[in-house]
Order: structure tokens, then sequence, then C-alpha cells
């Protein structure tokens, strides 16, 4: 059931932008119009009577507010659309970016390694600054339900931590220990778990579309009920580390996927 929400919630989110698109659309066609009508009719009142000539003028700042109004409008609409696109645009992990480069991590800071929720919002996996957990060790933490969107992780240690109910949009995490770490009902959209230690980790009723498991040790993991793409699924499955046995849940690696027999 909780998946079938996020899911809905996911296509709603399309809805929306169809929505914006077809509004910007008429926005457009009506500055248009309002703009062609004063053109041809500012002539005509010019060659009538003062009093007309007036009316024609008033009529002309009258026309020119609007479509002001309309075209203020239509770049709210478009900045509105640029916002709900970053959720249903075509799902890919970020981590898979050729020459994707990071900045050097800040060693100075001493805040800098714990786990903090987002409170802008995870769709757009915004922060009001970049979200660097790099070289963290947090093992054995609870993060139950945090928006962790866009954190990126790197010889990270987050093994063991409970991530249910969490959010990772757009999330680095190449070359981490996510060892026995739990991800059940979470959502890891377009993330990449690029050379990543998931030996034991649980995935279950976890929406997967767009991650990556490129070179990661999925060994002993449980997937079941995760929503994956057909694309990350035939991935997934040749991956060779995909086999062995949940040792918390015990379900088959290799069939909570849904591969079949290797």
């Amino acid at each position: 059931m909780e998946l079938l929400l996020k899911t809905i919630t996911y296509k709603s989110k399309i809805k929306i932008n169809k929505m914006i698109s077809s509004a910007i659309v008429f926005l457009f066609l009506t500055v248009a119009t309002t703009y062609s009508a004063s053109a041809f009719m500012s002539p005509s009142f010019e060659r009538a009577s003062s009093l007309s000539l007036q009316s024609t003028r008033n009529d002309a700042k009258e026309s020119d507010q609007l479509a002001k109004t309309f075209a203020n409008a239509v770049l709210v609409s478009v900045f509105s659309l640029s916002l709900f696109s970053a959720g249903p645009l075509p799902a890919f992990a970020d981590g898979q970016t050729e020459k994707f480069k990071l900045p050097p991590v800040d060693l100075k800071d001493k805040d800098r390694c714990k786990l903090t929720s987002s409170s802008i919002g995870q769709a757009n996996a915004a922060r009001d600054k970049l979200y660097d957990l790099r070289q963290c060790n947090l093992s054995g933490q609870s993060a139950v339900g945090f928006d962790l969107s866009g954190v990126i992780m790197t010889g990270t240690d987050v093994s063991k931590v409970n991530f249910q109910d969490a959010y990772f949009s757009k999330a680095y995490l190449h070359d981490s220990s996510f060892l026995g770490t739990d991800f059940s009902n979470a959502i890891v959209d377009r993330a990449s778990f690029k050379g990543s230690d998931l030996k034991g980790a649980i995935f279950k009723n976890t929406v997967l579309t767009g991650t990556s498991f490129t070179d990661a040790d999925v060994e002993n993991a449980d997937f079941t009920e995760a929503a994956l793409g057909n694309f990350d699924l035939k991935n997934l499955c040749k991956n060779p580390t995909l086999k062995g046995e949940n040792p918390v849940t015990g379900a088959d690696t290799r069939f909570s996927v849904g591969c079949g027999p290797s």
C-alpha cells in the first residue's frame, strides 16, 4: 500500500507538469492576442474625436497593463515548471555522469559528519549548502524518515544505519559501507551505489528507479517487493554478487529481485 501511494504521488507530479505546460501555452497565446488587438484597434481610434482619442489611450494603457500581468504570470509558470519537473524527469543515476567532479572535502568543518534531514524537499535534492558526508563514520545511527536527497558519500561508513522511510533522490553513494543497512520503504531514486559494500542490506518495498548498483557488492541483500525499472532490473541481475540469503529476513537475494537462477 505504501509503495502504491508513493507511485501515485510520483504520477501526480507528472500530471501537474502537463497542466503547467498547458497553462504556459494558454498564457503566451493570450499575451499575443492582446498585443495584436491593440495594434489593429489603435489607428481607428486615433482618427476619431479628441474624446475618442483619450479613450483609446486609456484602453491602450489598460491593454499594456493586462499584457504585463500575463507576462509575469508566464514567468511564474515557467519557474514553477522548472521546480516540479525536477522530480518526474527521466530517471538516471546522477552518480553515473561521466567525469563527475566533486569539490575537496572540507575537513575543517567539525559539524559536517551528521545525518540531518533537509527541510527544502526531496524533489529538488536541494539544500542551503553541499551535503557532504565523505569519509564520515556514521555506523549504527538512525535516520528514519530523513530527507537525505543530494547527499554525497565516498569512503563513508553507514553500516547498520536505519534508513527506513528515508529519501535518497539523486544521491552519490560511491565506495562506501552500507553493510546491514536497512532501506525498507525508502525512496532511493536516481542514486548510484557504485563500488559500495551492500552486503546484508535490506531494500524491502524500496523505490529504486534509476538507481545504479554497478560494481557494488549486494551479496545477502534483500530486494523483496522493491520497485525497479526494467533496465535497472536487467543490470542488477547481471551483478555477480547477487547471491546468498539475508541474515535478518531470510530472503534469497537473487529471487527477491526476481532474476531467477543464475
